[in-house]
């Protein structure tokens, strides 16, 4: 072999070696695109089908003094729902987890009042009760943190807390969309002279929150009822592969997810006509303002705690002469307190006045009333 043929053979090997190391460097590079594409993909979709899954369950199996949605924020949204129980024998619950905590499964009391995380709102101001027991509806809450374990400074984590239980990591990897917040919210416009529509929740509003202790009550109205006009929410963030510069990959995802149980009553079963066996109580007095009122005071029915356990709510009537019928309610309180007191501001000083009480239940049916004499302002 002379000198010239083996410096041809070395040239040719050469190029050999030199294209089939582009080829296994641009394969190489293709399958890192696509291990990093599948990396997106599957967190976003993780994330996104996981909190569909749980905000679809939002207001399921909570009793009617509870509000379905407690925090509705642009990075933090809280609700309540049957969504986990330890029996397996409950019919109610979403999801039957024996193994779940037993601090996991029903409503958290006010003795565990707890700071909703990424806010500084504390919940919940009451006790849930539900025929005189602990409500079933636990509080779930999804929440975007910034991520300190990255040395990105837009690097968000997602997590989902139960009641004031340890939080649980959903993802990471997630950035904000620009121009866009993580949560949005759609809210349902009822009117009496046109068709009920859907618009989106302004802005200006955030954070809404259930500020009231008990929902359906009389102080439950107006702006302080705007979180329970609430029917949808929008997630939006973008998704990444974790990686930087020109290796990273990302995805913008947005999804709007419907609150089919949103502002639906709890349909419950009760017994015999519930009883009351307790006293209304009603007396004058001024308020600091020197506005002259009357104050109603009462304590819990005989079944709210005991006996059937079945009182929802209780209903007041107000009347002007003693042989007057007593007609319609003048008024419904939610049940759920140690103990009840309302401020009647819409009485006339020299007026006569006569009120009434009564325990009501789920079918509904009213217990005898409680009746007070003559109250004079």
């Amino acid at each position: 072999m002379t000198l010239l043929e083996l410096l041809i053979a070395l040239v040719i090997a050469g190029l050999v070696v030199s294209t089939a190391l582009t080829f296994l460097k641009q394969q190489g590079q293709a399958f890192s695109f696509g291990t990093g594409r599948m990396a997106v993909l599957q967190n976003h979709r993780f994330v996104l089908d996981l909190m569909e899954r749980d905000l679809r369950t939002v207001g399921s199996g909570v009793p009617a003094q509870q509000p379905f949605l407690v925090y509705a924020g642009t990075d933090v949204v809280a609700f309540n729902a049957d969504y986990t129980s330890d029996d397996p024998s409950d019919v109610f619950a979403v999801y039957i987890d024996p193994d779940a905590p037993a601090a996991a499964v029903r409503a958290v009391t006010r003795s565990r009042r707890f700071t909703l995380p990424g806010t500084s709102f504390a919940y919940p101001d009451t006790s849930y009760n539900e025929r005189g027991t602990n409500s079933p509806a636990e509080t779930i809450v999804f929440y975007f943190v910034p991520d300190s374990g990255t040395a990105r400074t837009d690097d968000f984590v997602l997590y989902r807390q139960v009641n004031d239980q340890p939080p649980g990591v959903v993802g990471r990897n997630l950035l904000r969309t620009e121009g866009r917040p993580f949560f949005e919210y759609s809210q349902l416009i009822e009117s009496d002279t046109a068709a009920s529509r859907i618009e989106p929740v302004p802005a200006t509003w955030m954070p809404l929150t259930h500020s009231v202790g008990l929902h359906r009550s009389a102080a439950d109205t107006g702006r302080f009822a705007r979180i329970d006009r609430v029917r949808g929410v929008r997630v939006s963030f973008t998704a990444t592969n974790g990686e930087t510069g020109a290796r990273e990959q990302r995805r913008a995802v947005s999804r709007l997810v419907r609150l089919p149980n949103a502002g639906m009553a709890h349909v419950q079963t009760c017994g015999e006509v519930p009883q009351l066996k307790v006293q209304l109580r009603a007396a004058p007095m001024d308020l600091p303002s020197g506005e002259r009122v009357v104050e109603l005071t009462w304590d819990q029915a005989a079944d709210e705690n005991a006996g059937e356990r079945d009182v929802v709510r209780y209903v007041l009537w107000r009347k002007n002469a003693p042989g007057d019928p007593w007609g319609d309610p003048y008024l419904s309180i939610p049940s759920g307190l140690a103990s009840y007191r309302y401020v009647d501001g819409s009485v006339a000083p020299g007026a006569s006045y006569y009120y009434a009480l009564a325990a009501q239940d789920c079918t509904p049916s009213l217990s005898t009333l409680s009746t007070t004499g003559l109250i004079r302002p």
